[in-house]
Parts: C-alpha cells; structure tokens; sequence
C-alpha cells in the first residue's frame, strides 16, 4: 500500500478559503517544481540532495557500514561532534528510532561540538575518561569554532591515552568533511583518519542521508538501508507538482500569504523532538531570507497543550499546525480497570493508550480549527527506519519548492555569518581588528 503521508481534510481547511486548484497558483507551484527538476533555480549548485536516494556512492556507503561495525567492536561511546545540520539529522533519528529507555549493550552515540558550554564539555570529558571511545568529528572546513573546540578537547583525550601520531588514534577518528579541501580533510589526510564525503554539492541541512547521517545512524543500530529505501520512495512518489509534497508546500504558502506567519510542527511522540529540531533548521535557515517567511516552531503533544496549549487556541491567529500522526506505534498499552475508580478512568477500561492518543490528537485538531488555527496532518503508518527516511526526503523537497514559491534562494544562508563576524571581533581573532574596535564602542555605550 502506497504511504499516504499527507491528509488534506476539507474539514480542517475549507473554512479558511485555500483556493489550491486556482490556475494561477497551480502554475506558480508547476514552476517551482520546474525550477529544482532542470535545476536552473537559485542555488542550483546545492541540489546534490535531490537525487542522492538513487545516485549516493554505494562503495562509500559499505564503508559507513564496515566502519559502524568497526566502531561497534572496539568504542563504548562513539562521540559525533558537528553543529547544525552536521548533527541534528542523526540526533533526531536515533531519537526517533532507538528506544527510551534500555538494557541493550552496545555503542553509545553521544553528541558534542554543538554548543560553547564548559559545563556539557567537562562532563562529558569526565564520562568517557575511563571508556573506550572514538570520535566522529563532522565538518566541511574544519574550522567552525563549536565542533573544533569539541575537537581539541577530545583528540588531545586520546592522544593521552594512546600516544600523540599513534596508530591507535588515527584509528578512531573518523572524519566527515570535504571530499578534496580544507583544513580538516588537510589533518586527516596527514594523520590518516578514514574520511567520509560531505557532498561539495548538499547543504548540511539537506545532508541527512549522507555520510553525515548516515555513519553516527549505523553506530546506533539503525538499519541505513531501510532510511535510504524510504528516502527512494519518497524521490519516486513526490516527482510531480500534484504530489503531496506539492499539495503541502502550496497549502503552507497559501496560508502564509493570507498573513499566516508562524508554523507550528506537532508531534504526539516524545520521540519526535529532535525530528522537529532538524525540521526547524530545514526551513528556518532556507527560507528566513530577505525579511521573508514563516517561522518554524514546534510543540509535542498532549505535554504542550499543557503550556503553550491556551496560547495556540486564543491567542494571536498569525500561526498554523502541521501534525504528524504516527498510525500505527510501535508498543501499545491497555487499560484496566481499577475495582475503586478514585481517578474516575474506568470508562477507558478495555481502550489502550495509543487510542487515548489519538483522540487526543483529533480533539485538539478539531478545537484548533474551530479556534481558528488551520492544521495539516502529514501521517505516517509507524514509525521506522523506512518510514522516516521517506519523511525526511518529502520535507526536504517541500522545503525547496516552498522556497522557490515565496521567491527565496532555499539553499544559501547569508545571515548565519552576521555573529560569526562579531564573535570573532570580541575575542580578538586576528583580522578583525577594526571591527573589534566598532563594536568595543558600541559595546561601551
């Protein structure tokens, strides 16, 4: 059975006047499409992403594999240190995928380098001091201050352990750089790390299921066949403008244009947290560009409606909610009675948890609508490896069409470097001298 992943319930959107059969905007979303198949859009030198689930580089990819395994065998912790799209992708799929809580020995993926806090640093440099660990150190330059701090701290544990040029060292650091310059794929070439591709081509929000995803992924236990499988159905069913990925990328720039400017992504899985914050990357650094669009944020429910709850039913009606329903769960949970009913939940009895859940869901959908706030559901049929790597391909490339119909490069992200430039000003980084000077006054008064 096709994965039916989007459900556009004319319930949920009528009453707010989508008119996505109109000619004009069907030819706006055909020529978006247009753009990114011919590649002649804005950013077409990032496009590596789009055809990556057919086309990726099999040998490399049976590396990843005999390399988790490698891992696998001799690391307690595999420590991955990259920020960005450089760690989110993997952190949201072990997050998804692996279970809450478990008994199972194996290989820890922690992940560091994706913030400048001491605290998280020195606790971890405590928690692996007397484990067996490698390092999946992931950047295209090398010199991106968070990860190469992270980087320091961890290569010089090991050169400590091992010996500083010891064959044991450059045997467990693995580098995920580019494929042919810079400073980290400089080091490994000279220390002799096995390196892995971050494709000159894919933007590290786009980079998911490659080798940046995709070796930290496989170190967990997740099956990477089955994500790429999933990634390749989502390539083969969503290659037409009237796809679902076109019905979502029109709905969500329909809305915005009705002066919807906030996004709200729903989960109903703890699970699904890191997926939002990879999700919230995507689209937040590709399209907030030239003071143009809406605002990813995100909410697990029912936790949320139990905080930001109020806020989303009454609040200002400048937001929408995209739901991902997870049919199907992976465990479930009945409800038995209790011969005193002090909680007043006999009612439930004989019903499970998940179908707590899901009524939840369809109650909070229908009160939303009601208040106001259009919802999207996007379902999948479970949560899994397959399922997942089809999610993250169907937004990816509803992410590009979504920028080329509000008229934005998706693939470029100009703003990011504006603190860079005055961090490095600040901490007296050779070069920036003038600027250190500026914002020292600026600072002063």
């Amino acid at each position: 059975e096709k994965m039916k992943l989007v459900n556009v319930n004319d319930t949920y959107l009528s009453k707010f006047n989508l008119d996505m059969n109109n000619q004009k905007v069907q030819d706006e979303l055909k020529y978006a499409f247009d753009l990114l198949d011919s590649k002649s859009g804005a950013g077409n030198d990032y496009l590596g992403w789009v055809d990556y689930p057919l086309n990726y580089d099999k040998n490399e990819f049976e590396r990843i594999i005999k390399a988790a395994e490698r891992i696998k065998k001799t690391s307690e912790v595999l420590i991955v240190i990259g920020i960005g799209g450089s760690y989110l992708g993997a952190k949201a799929s072990i997050e998804a995928l692996k279970p809450n809580f478990s008994k199972e020995k194996g290989t820890e993926v922690i992940f560091a380098g994706n913030s400048i806090s001491a605290p998280y640093l020195l606790e971890l440099i405590e928690y692996v001091k007397d484990k067996d660990f490698s390092i999946n150190v992931i950047s295209k330059s090398g010199t991106t201050t968070e990860p190469a701090l992270a980087f320091r701290v961890f290569k010089k544990m090991l050169e400590d352990k091992y010996g500083k040029g010891s064959k044991e060292v450059a045997k467990r650091i693995y580098a995920t750089t580019d494929p042919v310059k810079g400073t980290l794929h400089d080091l490994s070439v000279e220390c002799g790390y096995e390196m892995f591709t971050v494709p000159s081509d894919m933007g590290g929000r786009y980079s998911v299921l490659s080798a940046v995803g995709l070796l930290p992924i496989a170190v967990a236990g997740i099956d990477i066949k089955e994500l790429l499988e999933g990634a390749k159905e989502a390539y083969l069913e969503n290659k037409d403008y009237n796809s679902e990925v076109g019905k979502y990328a029109l709905i969500r720039n329909l809305l915005y244009r009705q002066g919807k400017k906030i996004e709200l992504l729903v989960g109903y899985e703890p699970q699904l947290l890191y997926l939002n914050e990879w999700w919230k990357q995507l689209f937040g650094e590709s399209e907030g560009k030239d003071h143009k669009g809406l605002f990813p944020a995100s909410v697990i429910f029912s936790t949320d409606l139990h905080s930001m709850g109020q806020y989303i039913q009454d609040g200002e009606r400048h937001l929408f909610e995209t739901v991902i329903n997870i049919k199907n769960p992976k465990y479930d949970l009945k409800i038995e009675p209790l011969e005193v009913d002090l909680d007043n939940l006999n009612y439930l009895a004989g019903k499970t948890v998940d179908y707590v859940n899901k009524q939840a869901m369809l109650a909070t959908v229908l009160a939303h609508t009601d208040g106001d706030v259009p919802n999207v559901v996007l379902e999948l049929d479970k949560l899994d490896a397959r399922n997942l790597g089809y999610l993250f391909y169907f937004f990816e490339k509803a992410c590009a069409i979504s920028g080329y119909l509000l008229g934005v490069n998706p693939f470029n992200q100009p703003g990011v470097e504006a603190y860079k430039k005055n961090m490095f000003a600040l901490l007296g980084k050779p070069g920036y001298e003038a600027q250190t000077e500026e914002l020292r006054k600026k600072l002063n008064k």
